[in-house]
């Protein structure tokens, strides 16, 4: 961050207008319970929506999905292992469980995963959201999810993403277990990274791809330029393939917006070039907006302040410091503080935990008013 002292970059970001910045990091995690009043059950579903459907070159036509949702306070809790996803920390629930009686119905959140992850990398969010009422449904993106095989068009295609979720919403409506405990007029959406992009788009934000090559041509190219690490060829992959086969971006700039969807939290959101000023500046449902300030994976500027300054109305909290994109991930096991130390190692001045508990404190609050 260049010589400027932290404190004076503190006092920058305080004096922008619809940024807090979160000054408690290193706040003890025991501050406030995050236990809620509800044990949480878990269960998986496979939504298969109706053909056509872009499937981007995915072999499971189906949408995988887990969910999170108040249990009967009979159920007992159990740490969730999963086969074959051993480097997170994927919390506690009692699988299968009965969903609690009362209320007759709970609100839905929808949750988007980040670029090759999955809906259990958000476990963190998806059990707190059902500890406190709130049935939490994350979808696996099709060739885009560490569930299944990638596929170029996964990671190329992220219009489509907000799709994924009205199908989620859909199908969650109509299931037989779930559906009637939901309220129809109470859903939201929140979603990490890439998942973050699709927030502000299933909010009512348009696309456009080619806005996103000319800012990385630009003399104002940063981080959200970059291939990550982890998937190292993604943007030359991507350039390559709109140029090859450009009938890709026949539904880029459709609008995706849901109107059953009434307020969206996004952590990290990226890829702010992507949308023009005028499109952002229609969006009418509310926006909360969560990062840290030492995101290099995505920059605040060109993404999350960037929505904040042209969404109206919509509020962004910066954490400050050495918090970085990862640390929105589920923690990390043994096995992946030690295969995946690039998803797995924060700062030695984060502690994820607090981190994840003050978001969460953020989402609760943020869904209790906007979803009343």
């Amino acid at each position: 961050m260049g010589s400027t002292s932290a404190l004076a970059r503190i006092a920058a970001l305080v004096s922008l207008p619809a940024v807090t910045v979160l000054l408690r990091p290193n706040t003890p995690a025991q501050e406030k319970p995050y236990r809620g009043a509800y044990t949480t059950g878990m269960t998986t579903r496979r939504f298969t929506p109706k053909e056509p459907y872009n499937w981007r070159g995915a072999q499971d036509h189906a949408l995988g999905t887990v969910i999170w949702y108040p249990a009967v306070s009979s159920a007992t809790e159990r740490p969730v292992e999963v086969t074959g996803l051993t480097i997170f920390d994927l919390g506690s629930a009692s699988q299968g469980a009965k969903i609690a009686a009362k209320p007759a119905s709970f609100p839905l959140i929808v949750i988007s995963h980040g670029t090759g992850g999955s809906g259990l990398s958000m476990a963190w969010l998806g059990e707190a959201l059902a500890r406190h009422g709130y049935i939490a449904a994350a979808v696996n993106h099709p060739g885009n999810t560490g569930a299944d095989p990638y596929t170029l068009e996964g990671f190329s295609i992220w219009w489509e993403r907000a799709r994924d979720l009205s199908e989620v919403i859909s199908g969650m409506l109509a299931d037989s277990q779930f559906g009637s405990h939901i309220d129809a007029k109470r859903i939201g959406a929140a979603g990490f990274s890439l998942g973050g992009y699709t927030m502000i788009e299933i909010a009512g934000g348009i696309t456009n791809a080619q806005g996103l090559i000319a800012y990385c041509d630009s003399g104002k190219n940063d981080g959200i330029c970059v291939s990550p690490p982890e998937f190292p060829t993604l943007v030359p992959d991507f350039r390559k393939l709109i140029q090859e086969h450009p009938e890709v971006l026949a539904h880029a700039s459709d609008s995706y917006r849901d109107p059953r969807v009434r307020s969206v939290f996004a952590i990290a959101p990226a890829l702010g070039p992507a949308f023009p000023t005028d499109g952002l500046k229609r969006i009418s449902i509310p926006v909360e907006i969560v990062v840290g300030e030492s995101d290099q994976n995505v920059p605040i500027a060109s993404s999350a302040r960037y929505f904040a300054t042209n969404i109206p109305a919509a509020k962004l909290h910066i954490f400050p410091g050495a918090v970085a994109h990862y640390v929105f991930l589920d923690s990390c096991s043994d096995v992946g503080r030690k295969n995946v130390p690039m998803l797995c190692t924060d700062a030695p001045s984060v502690d994820r935990h607090r981190i994840q508990a003050q978001t969460i404190e953020l989402a609760l609050t943020f869904f209790r008013d906007t979803l009343k």
